[in-house]
């Protein structure tokens, strides 16, 4: 799926002012509500727009340590069980699996480096948990973004377009 322009204007325009609505999108971008409207359908139907919903800053509900947590697993089941019992945690915000000597990549918050340990020991309080390696991260220096990414990938789509 490519992205041209007028999309990554779309998704700039929500990204500043995501209260912005459809029709204030429209006129801040200067296009048709209906064509808004219509490209932000096609980008949920694609799966490039994921969701509207807001944003939690886990640190501003209470949880402002972040770990990273590399987990090694019993080979033979696969990924399913460990990911149906760290689904279960909810200081779990994320998994991956991963390449290297882990099998997955786990991100986690807590209240603090007590709360940490309480959150580390139910990740490994599954039989298919071998080992974990933890890092806290200290301080975030640039923020899940996604926006710079979109901005790349419609110049992209414009210089494919040039040359073809």
């Amino acid at each position: 799926m490519s992205i041209d322009d007028l999309d990554a204007r779309i998704l700039t325009t929500f990204t500043d002012d995501p209260q912005v609505g459809v029709l204030g999108a429209a006129r801040a971008i200067g296009v048709a509500r209906g064509t808004v409207q219509a490209r932000l359908d096609r980008m949920q139907q694609r799966g490039v727009v994921r969701t509207f919903a807001p944003q939690v800053d886990p640190a501003a509900v209470g949880y402002p340590v972040t770990a990273f947590i590399t987990l090694e697993i019993r080979q033979g089941r696969g990924h399913d069980p460990v990911v149906a019992h760290l689904s279960a945690i909810p200081e779990v915000l994320e998994a991956h699996t991963i390449t290297g000597t882990g099998d997955l990549m786990i991100r986690v918050v807590a209240r603090d480096n007590a709360d940490l340990q309480r959150v580390i020991d139910k990740v490994v309080d599954d039989g298919h948990v071998l080992r974990a390696s933890t890092v806290i991260a200290l301080a975030r220096q640039i923020a899940y973004r996604t926006l710079p990414l979109v901005q790349a990938a419609a110049e992209g789509s414009a210089q494919r377009g040039r040359q073809g």
